[in-house]
């Protein structure tokens, strides 16, 4: 295992260039299995999510080429098997992807329920199982959890989606890119990685129009072919560094971003009395004093993404004045307050809502990263913090910023990776 240690203080200046956008890439993979073609896949991020969809991709029967660490080419010709177990679903939530896939290809698949992170409640595929269904295939979850779903064929069919589901969404959209006839998705989701996913199919032959929008048009086609793609930047890193660089008090030029896709986190910062300058492709970050209090609710795209919630409480915990973050999204996504309370930060949490009071510092201490984006929110915290802090289940950070520990040193930040015992995780965090 390893850890973070972070000297907290140091001001954060240069520039950080941001990897290709993770949420983006875990839908996309996937669907390489629509077309045996080559398909070459570039700005691909280089993160652990991403190696467990490729390692399943691989088991599946695909052909997969790291041409280098952020381009791979494969090819799914060989593809023979629509079953993946969960040793090999366990640590990706995205996983899920291959359902729509494999059923979009096969007409049937079995796909044990993924994991991920874990926000304290469940996380149900109701609606992704409604579509399935509504496209005609019959869906029943099996023994050790396996959804297993099998149709004679898939039939496009008007799909209302009674809550916004990102996942349930693209899982759709995989699935119905094939299917005979028109398939029509309200309430549809509307991030970024949406559009992303959309644009690859159609690069492929896919006839989707409306991604972005709450009705997505599928018409499906009856062939797929490769093609060669760039993913998009990935507005959950740059919106971390732009907290980060704001919380530190620097003055760093977030490079490789598509400005529109942060509009929400800018307005917030801006909100904060962070200076926030837009170029083409880049955002420029600078703050010299301490930040304003401001009230958030996370919202499905394009309001503030609940991805983005632990690091803004980050930089509020030591705001001036009181801040309420309402979150919108998830049940339990405040289980990091306690690994912040710890270094020092007042917050209280009723439920859904955080009220935070915001404190002049934050001390080091011994925390642990409770899922991917707290783990991130504790980084943001060992920067500002004085003294050392350790970050230990460094393995969720790992989940979805590439080199985070390098690009953060390269803009000034003492932070390193270094081994930990098991004997030191349980004595430091328990």
């Amino acid at each position: 295992m390893d850890k973070l240690l972070i000297n907290g203080g140091n001001r954060l200046c240069g520039r950080i260039d941001i990897s290709g956008a993770k949420n983006a890439a875990l839908a996309i993979l996937p669907a390489t299995i629509l077309t045996d073609d080559v398909c070459r896949i570039e700005n691909i991020p280089d993160i652990s999510d991403v190696s467990v969809m490729i390692k399943i991709l691989a088991a599946l029967g695909a052909d997969v080429k790291y041409i280098n660490k952020n381009t791979v080419e494969i090819c799914a010709k060989n593809v023979r098997s629509f079953n993946v177990p969960y040793e090999m679903t366990k640590h990706c939530r995205s996983s899920y992807y291959f359902i729509g896939a494999l059923l979009g290809r096969f007409s049937r698949a079995a796909v044990a329920m993924p994991g991920g992170c874990n926000f304290g409640g469940v996380r149900p595929i109701d609606q992704h199982i409604k579509g399935f269904e509504l496209l005609g295939a019959s869906v029943s979850i099996e023994e050790n959890a396996i959804v297993n779903a099998v149709s004679d064929g898939l039939i496009g069919s008007p799909i209302y989606l009674d809550t916004v589901s990102v996942g349930a969404t693209i899982n759709i959209m995989l699935a119905a890119a094939k299917a005979k006839g028109l398939t029509v998705i309200e309430n549809a989701a509307k991030e970024p990685h949406i559009v992303d996913l959309a644009n690859f199919l159609n690069t492929m032959g896919a006839d989707i129009r409306g991604a972005g929008t709450d009705v997505i048009k599928i018409r499906g086609v009856e062939k797929l072919k490769g093609c060669t793609y760039s993913i998009i930047p990935d507005q959950i890193e740059a919106g971390t560094y732009m907290v980060a660089v704001a919380a530190t008090g620097g003055d760093v030029l977030i490079n490789n971003v598509i400005p529109k896709h942060l509009e929400s986190i800018t307005a917030k910062l801006v909100e904060c009395g962070v200076e926030v300058e837009e170029y083409d492709d880049s955002v420029l970050i600078k703050s010299d004093r301490r930040p304003n209090k401001c009230n958030i609710k996370t919202m499905p795209h394009p309001g503030f993404p609940t991805d983005m919630q632990p690091q803004m409480a980050v930089l509020l915990s030591v705001a001036k004045g009181t801040s309420i973050i309402n979150e919108g999204i998830w049940d339990s996504r405040f289980r990091y307050v306690e690994q912040l309370v710890r270094m020092g930060a007042s917050i209280k949490v009723d439920g859904k809502i955080a009220v935070i009071e915001g404190v002049e510092k934050l001390k080091g201490a011994p925390v642990k990263a409770d899922d991917l984006r707290a783990g991130a929110a504790m980084i943001i915290a060992g920067l500002i913090a004085t003294g050392t802090t350790e970050i230990e289940n460094v393995v969720y950070i790992d989940r979805g910023y590439e080199n985070v520990v390098e690009k953060l040193r390269a803009v000034g930040a003492d932070i390193k990776r270094v081994k930990v015992t098991e004997q030191d995780s349980v004595s430091n965090v328990s």
